[in-house]
C-alpha cells in the first residue's frame, strides 16, 4: 500500500470512531426517552397537584370518620347505661338530654362525613385517573431504559474493536507522517486527514482558493499539503 492509502486507512479508521462515538449519545430511543420524560415530569406535576388537593379533603373526611365513631360509641354507651340504669330520675333525665345531644352531633357529622366523601370521592378519581395513564409511560420508560444499556454496551465492544484496528492502522503509517497526523488529529479532533471534494476540504467543509487547490494539485506524491484551515493532512 502507499503511503496515501496508509493515511487513509487511519483516517476512516478514526472517523469509524466518531460515527460510533456520536452513536452512542444519540441514540433514537435516547431522544425518545428524553421526550418521555418530559411527558412524565409533566404527570408527575399534574399527579402532585392533584394530590394537594385531595389531601387536606381526604384527612378531614377521616376526622370526621373518627368523630362519627366517637359519637356512635358514646350514643350506644348511654343507650345501654340508659336500659340498665336504676338511678333517679334526675340522673336518668341527665343521662336522656347527653344522648339526644350525641345524637344531634352525630347526625351532623354523619352529613358532614358524607359531604366530605361527595368531595373526596372525585379528587381520588382524579389522582387514580393520572396514575393510570403513567404507566404504559413509566412502562415504556423502563423498556428504553434497558434497551439504552444493552446498545451503549454494544457500541463499547465495537469501540473496543475500532479502536484495536486504529493501532494497527497508525502503526502502518510512516513515522513522520504519522506525527503529523496525530498533531492534526490533536487539534481538531475526529481525524487528522481530509478529502478534496469538489474543491472543499470535506473536514471543515472549507472551500480551497483556487492558488491553495493549484498548489495541492500539483505537490509531489508522497507529500500532504495540510488545509489552510483546519491543518488536516489533504488527501486526493
Amino acid at each position: 500500500m502507499s503511503e496515501t492509502d496508509d493515511l487513509r486507512a487511519l483516517m476512516e479508521a478514526d472517523r469509524w470512531i466518531d460515527r460510533v462515538n456520536a452513536q452512542k449519545t444519540h441514540l433514537p430511543e435516547m431522544a425518545e426517552l428524553a421526550a418521555l420524560e418530559v411527558d412524565l415530569r409533566a404527570q408527575l406535576k399534574a399527579l402532585n397537584e392533584a394530590q394537594a388537593a385531595l389531601t387536606p379533603v381526604r384527612t378531614a373526611y377521616d376526622e370526621a370518620q373518627r368523630e362519627g365513631d366517637r359519637l356512635r360509641a358514646r350514643a350506644e354507651s348511654l343507650d345501654k347505661t340508659l336500659s340498665n340504669s336504676t338511678a333517679n330520675a334526675r340522673e336518668l333525665a341527665a343521662l336522656q338530654t347527653e344522648l339526644q345531644h350525641v345524637r344531634e352531633l352525630l347526625e351532623r357529622s354523619d352529613d358532614l362525613e358524607l359531604d366530605y366523601l361527595m368531595a373526596v370521592e372525585p379528587l381520588d378519581e382524579a389522582v387514580s385517573t393520572i396514575k393510570a395513564a403513567a404507566q404504559p409511560a413509566v412502562a415504556r420508560r423502563s423498556e428504553l431504559q434497558a434497551t439504552i444499556t444493552e446498545l451503549q454496551a454494544s457500541l463499547d465492544d465495537e469501540m473496543v474493536a475500532l479502536r484495536a484496528t486504529r493501532v494497527e492502522k497508525s502503526l502502518a503509517v510512516a513515522s513522520e507522517l504519522r506525527t503529523r497526523y496525530e498533531a492534526a488529529f490533536a487539534r481538531v479532533g475526529t481525524s487528522g486527514a481530509s478529502q478534496i471534494a469538489s474543491g472543499h476540504c470535506d473536514g471543515c467543509r472549507i472551500a480551497l482558493s483556487p492558488l491553495d487547490l493549484d498548489r495541492w494539485k500539483g505537490q509531489p506524491e508522497g507529500t500532504f499539503m495540510a488545509c489552510p484551515e483546519c491543518g488536516r493532512l489533504l488527501l486526493p
